[in-house]
């Protein structure tokens, strides 16, 4: 199933020799893969307010699905967004880069110039804010982080620099809270106080961008508490579904999502819990050069089409981002996941 959906009946003209230049060698930017038909057609039938789209972009191993041949993953980070956005199911994307290192107006601002009007990014606000933690290079916690969840910091390194550079190609924020040490995790109502701050502070400096999207992604299950969905209604914030393994199923998330209702839905599809909560590398090596369905869930890719379908049939917006980590090929897992969304829909 996964091919058909992107393979076009017509046969493809003959493809250069393998010792052939890669076309980053052969010609300027990247050229995006052409859309089979039946594709096309169910990218039309989704509902408006949904958008998918994977976890970053630069991968070669989307050849023939996302760009029209192969390319080196430094053209594709650079020059590849404008390609990505061109593929009709591709309709937001994660930018993970700036959980790493804060980006500047002008880095948000390439990127903006790369996309066409009615795409929007998901951007995950840098670690130095949601971390509690500074850590070592081998991520192992060294010291408190003494920036952690400040208001700020927040507003100064991340939200102005988003707001300013993507503009209206900005979707949503997310705040990732990173594992957190024992010593906040046994202080709930101070962490969520603090969190509480953070939020209102930066709901307050989108007063005149209310279409943007405040959501908090958590990687301790501990805090799927009643305490937790009040504190994200009271700011205007929602919860961002983080599928991953050191997270429970996603079914065991959804009671908190519906605290919240009626609201958007935001998920990060992000690790298939084969894995286990420490199996990114793994998964990482099992799944290259993510061209194909390794791993799958269609466990998951049913109950989320549900979830999608239900969400915005009521008139809500949804934002759907998958890693290639999830099932080992991130295009072709949106590809499945449109199927099911429009079979949840005709249900």
């Amino acid at each position: 199933m996964q091919d058909t959906l992107f393979d076009d009946p017509t046969p493809p003209p003959d493809k250069p020799a393998a010792s052939a230049s890669p076309k980053a060698a052969r010609k300027t930017g990247v050229q995006p893969a052409p859309v089979p038909p039946r594709l096309a057609a169910m990218a039309a039938a989704l509902p408006p307010l949904l958008r998918m789209g994977a976890s970053t972009w630069s991968y070669p191993g989307w050849e023939d699905l996302v760009w029209d041949g192969a390319y080196d993953a430094s053209v594709l980070a650079k020059n590849g967004l404008g390609a990505y956005a061109q593929h009709p199911l591709l309709r937001t994307v994660c930018i993970d880069r700036s959980f790493w290192r804060p980006l500047t107006v002008s880095q948000y601002a390439l990127y903006a110039a790369q996309l066409p009007a009615d795409f929007r990014c998901v951007v995950k606000c840098p670690s130095v804010v949601t971390d509690a933690q500074v850590r070592a290079e081998d991520g192992r916690g060294r010291e408190a982080n003494p920036a952690f969840l400040d208001p700020l910091l927040a507003q100064t390194a991340f939200v102005q620099p988003t707001l300013e550079g993507l503009g209206d190609k900005l979707g949503v924020l997310v705040f990732q809270l990173s594992p957190l040490p024992w010593d906040w995790l046994n202080r709930p109502a101070a962490l969520f106080a603090r969190l509480a701050a953070l939020l209102t502070a930066v709901r307050a400096q989108l007063a005149s961008h209310p279409e943007v999207i405040v959501a908090v992604e958590v990687r301790d299950p501990q805090l799927l508490v009643p305490a937790f969905a009040d504190l994200l209604r009271a700011a205007g914030a929602t919860f961002c579904l983080g599928l991953h393994g050191k997270m429970p199923p996603m079914e065991e998330q959804l009671p908190l999502l519906r605290a919240l209702w009626p609201g958007p839905l935001v998920c990060r599809w992000n690790l298939n819990r084969s894995f286990g909560p420490y199996g990114y590398e793994d998964a990482q090596q099992a799944h290259a050069p993510f061209s194909e369905i390794r791993s799958p869930d269609p466990h998951t890719r049913a109950l989320l089409a549900r979830t999608i379908a239900g969400i915005t049939g009521a008139g809500q917006r949804a934002y759907v981002t998958v890693s290639n980590d999830a099932e080992g090929c991130a295009p072709r897992s949106i590809a499945l996941l449109a199927e099911a969304v429009l079979a949840a829909r005709s249900a």
